[in-house]
């Protein structure tokens, strides 16, 4: 008895062995269109190579042609390189009167040099900055030599009690003078 089992076990081992070998080669078969055997594939006739669809020209040679519009016209355009605000310049203004002119285009330049108010000094081995603040409470860093205010004042000496600006001011009879404007740092609280 044992024996006819093992048989029937060994038969039904064997079907389902051989079954799914079948489902397996016929699953991984392509799925190819079915052709009939009679209809003959059409070769394709050999065609001329087709023409290069854009011209090849040069550079360095380009042919006239009539009635043509420049592609890009800037004539009309503002040029990106100029000063955004232009300034009138007269030509009977001197060289030195010129640099007075564009440097009162700056904000620092608009204040009298009496309205900033000294904010902080830095010391350096080389040179001293002083920080200052304009009525529109806008910081600078100020160095020697840089001009502040309206009346074209230059900074000549930061120290650490304040900073020295030298203004050229117009006197009661008209006569220009040499005026230092000091800027002394506020007491400690």
């Amino acid at each position: 008895m044992i024996r006819n089992l093992l048989k029937n076990n060994c038969k039904c081992a064997a079907i389902f062995v051989i079954a799914g070998l079948l489902a397996f080669m016929i699953g991984c078969k392509k799925n190819e269109p079915a052709q009939p055997a009679a209809t003959p594939v059409p070769v394709a006739a050999p065609t001329a190579p087709q023409k290069a669809v854009q011209k090849t020209s040069s550079s360095a040679v380009k042919p006239a042609q009539q009635g043509a519009v420049e592609q890009f016209d800037f004539s009309n355009k503002k040029d990106p390189f100029k000063p955004y605000a232009a300034m009138k310049t007269d030509s009977k203004l001197s060289a030195d009167e010129r640099k007075i002119a564009t440097r009162n285009l700056l904000p620092i330049h608009s204040f009298e040099v009496s309205q900033f108010t000294l904010i902080g000094i830095v010391t350096d081995v080389k040179e001293n900055r002083a920080m200052v603040l304009d009525p529109n409470k806008k910081g600078y860093v100020l160095k020697r030599g840089m001009y502040i205010g309206k009346n074209n004042g230059r900074v000549t000496a930061i120290t650490l009690n304040g900073v020295d600006v030298l203004e050229q001011v117009k006197d009661e009879n008209g006569k220009v003078i040499n005026k230092i404007t000091p800027i002394a740092l506020p007491p400690r609280k």
